[in-house]
């Protein structure tokens, strides 16, 4: 049987625009990334999104317009890769479209998440069966709806020779924990901030859209207090399974920990601090529940930040520390591949969650087809 097409999408707590990447799979889930293409989101949307990820004035009509408006942007995503892979749309099994988190409270009374650009619109305006709302069904079953991404890791990124540790950082920095011994179960986390909190600081001070290669963060020096204000943060220390979001990590949430701190310190040594405690929790994390992994392997945007990667290898000297280009998959690709795959395993009724690491009661197949 010859290999299927996919195309996964993917818009992460970042913000920063649409990832879309085609991929291939064959009948034994060995998948091979083909083509991407970075979409931006226009920047009225982008506005839009990043204010419905906190609570507002108004919220129902402007998520509503929203949700109509991102699905035509991701729709566009799609035809503006197929055009660069001239690949016509019947070749195309079916979309993993991801859609925004614009909120995500695993925490409620009643837990809920919701990712937002509709599947309608996708289906409609590309011709393509379209996979989406992922990560509702596992809430419905107990789980906390992330991170999603470790089945995809262990499907394509573990090793029977090495017990591996996968890193995503985005705007929210997530682990996977892959044993070498396959009778030890998978498991995965978010650990705390990635790039977000970083990419804020640094766009309210200095009108620029991250830190490049954390240059700016390399030159400021790192408050010692403000971090042990910030890393005493509750979250750090709960018990996987755990996920959160930029609605409990963001400037305000740096300023209430921080106090009068934020208002004394250089803007580049609150960027240091930032970078550290992301440093911090994703080290502390990997020490605690991966005391014996041999290697590290970052994806996301934080791939790209060579400070961070510097002092990531420096804290964890034992493990050999790379990216999962080293695997052969480009680390600003496996989200969006992930969710291709997720789409591929979904429309073939087999299940995308893995309970050890949601927290949830079964493993079930992800989100809801829209058929064309």
């Amino acid at each position: 049987m010859p290999a299927s097409l996919y195309i996964g999408l993917m818009s992460g707590t970042s913000m920063d625009g649409i990832d879309a990447a085609l991929v291939s799979i064959d009948e034994n889930e060995d998948l091979e990334l083909l083509k991407t293409h970075s979409h931006e989101w226009p920047t009225p949307l982008h506005q839009q999104l990043e204010a419905l990820a906190l609570p507002g004035e108004n919220e129902i009509d402007r998520l509503g317009e929203a949700d109509a408006w991102a699905g035509d942007v991701l729709a566009e995503s799609v035809i503006a890769l197929l055009n660069k892979a001239n690949i016509p749309t019947e070749q195309i099994r079916a979309i993993g479209s991801h859609g925004q988190t614009v909120r995500h409270r695993p925490h409620n009374q009643h837990p809920f998440t919701l990712q937002i650009g509709d599947a309608n619109r996708i289906a409609a305006k590309t011709g393509i069966t379209t996979v989406a709302d992922f990560r509702r069904r596992d809430m419905a079953v107990g789980g906390q709806g992330a991170p999603l991404a470790p089945t995809f890791h262990k499907a394509v990124l573990s090793s029977p020779d090495e017990t591996r540790v996968i890193v995503n950082i985005g705007g929210i920095a997530n682990l996977t924990i892959l044993p070498k011994d396959a009778s030890i179960p998978v498991t995965g986390f978010d650990s705390g901030p990635g790039n977000r909190l970083m990419d804020d600081w640094i766009f309210r001070t200095r009108m620029e859209p991250y830190d490049n290669n954390g240059d700016w963060a390399a030159s400021g020096n790192p408050s010692e207090k403000l971090l042990s204000m910030l890393a005493d943060e509750p979250y750090f220390n709960q018990a996987p399974p755990k996920s959160t979001g930029t609605e409990e990590f963001n400037l305000t949430w740096l300023e209430q920990r921080g106090d009068d701190l934020v208002k004394e310190l250089s803007p580049e040594d609150i960027q240091a601090t930032l970078l550290e405690l992301t440093l911090v929790t994703i080290t502390q994390a990997v020490t605690a529940h991966a005391p014996t992994a041999e290697r590290l392997l970052v994806c996301g945007g934080g791939a790209h930040n060579n400070t961070l990667m510097q002092r990531l290898q420096a804290r964890l000297p034992e493990l050999k520390t790379g990216t999962t280009a080293e695997l052969g998959i480009d680390p600003d690709w496996v989200e969006a591949a992930a969710f291709a795959w997720l789409a591929h395993r979904t429309v073939n009724g087999l299940n995308g969650n893995l309970t050890e690491v949601t927290g949830a009661s079964k493993s079930v197949p992800l989100g809801c087809i829209y058929p064309v």
